[in-house]
């Protein structure tokens, strides 16, 4: 008995500083996560931040000796931002049209792109049929091929078909993205067997299971490539320089690429412009933003 009681004060008594240590431990691993969380999307924000600021500042306040990134009257140290630039960029010509061109091919090309993929990613994970999967990694082995060698093909096929220098030539040749088939057969897959056999058994064919069972619990995977597929063709650059060279069928990219290059160097103006395009970008993520987290744990689930 007496052994018990005096064992019992060593346990009370044992070092603070130990115990101390071992709560402290994570504590300071959270806080320098958050320190190394907040300086990157400080880093990641700097440019935007700085492009906005650009914006709304005069032409004489762009070049300054001691960079300021508000704009404000030098004499009253008061705000001298306004909407002038942006509005003189909308009546810049063109910018307006490539504007319009850019809602086009956005409108245009997701819902086929959509569609398409769906369709593909649907065949690839639920329907068997001879030479199924070698076919499919053949398809995954198209994102291996980096897009530039695959340009000088696609220039030949488009100008071929008779699309060049139009809206066409921009929307037809990305109505299919390997990537994204992937990601919706990775959620296809994930759907219980069980619904479509009693589809089935009702005397539903493929298409009715695809279109009124498999698409509407798709809608998590269907969101990501919609606002990830927005996002790429909206900013798109590359393809529309190199298939388009009339400036009425110019994208917004293509628009603001000519605006940076004019003889007169104009950042105020290019960073206004920048802000316009990036508007419905932002936009739509905040909708959609928490879709694309959602959609992404979906399409992880099985393999």
């Amino acid at each position: 008995m007496t052994g018990t009681l005096d064992a019992a004060p060593a346990v009370a008594t044992a070092p603070p500083a130990r115990i101390r240590r071992r709560h402290n431990a994570p504590i300071a691993l959270r806080l320098t996560a958050h320190v190394v969380l907040i300086g990157g999307v400080v880093v990641a924000l700097a440019p935007f931040v700085w492009m906005v600021a650009t914006s709304f500042k005069r032409p004489q306040d762009v070049f300054t000796p001691t960079p300021n990134l508000l704009p404000t009257d030098a004499r009253t140290g008061e705000w001298a931002g306004t909407f002038a630039n942006h509005l003189q960029v909308l009546d810049l010509g063109g910018f307006a049209t490539a504007t319009l061109n850019s809602v086009i091919v956005a409108v245009v090309l997701i819902p086929g792109k959509l569609l398409l993929d769906a369709l593909a990613a649907y065949a690839f994970a639920r329907i068997p049929f001879p030479g199924r999967d070698a076919l499919f990694l053949v398809v995954l082995a198209t994102i291996m091929v980096p897009g530039i060698a695959l340009l000088v093909p696609k220039v030949f096929v488009t100008q071929e078909l008779g699309l060049g220098d139009s809206l066409s030539g921009v929307i037809v040749p990305s109505l299919v993205s390997a990537f994204d088939i992937f990601l919706l057969r990775q959620f296809f897959l994930t759907l219980p067997s069980e619904l479509e056999e009693a589809a089935m058994i009702d005397g539903a064919g493929r298409l009715r299971i695809f279109w009124s069972l498999a698409l509407p619990l798709a809608r998590p995977a269907l969101a990501v490539v919609t606002i990830t597929s927005f996002i790429f063709h909206w900013n798109e650059l590359l393809w529309p320089l190199v298939i388009l060279s009339d400036q009425d069928e110019y994208t917004l990219p293509l628009a603001l690429q000519a605006l940076a290059a004019g003889r007169v160097a104009q950042p105020h103006l290019v960073m206004a412009g920048a802000v316009i395009a990036v508007l419905p970008v932002i936009g739509i993520f905040l909708v959609f933003g928490r879709r694309i987290l959602d959609g992404i744990q979906l399409t992880g689930m099985k393999s």
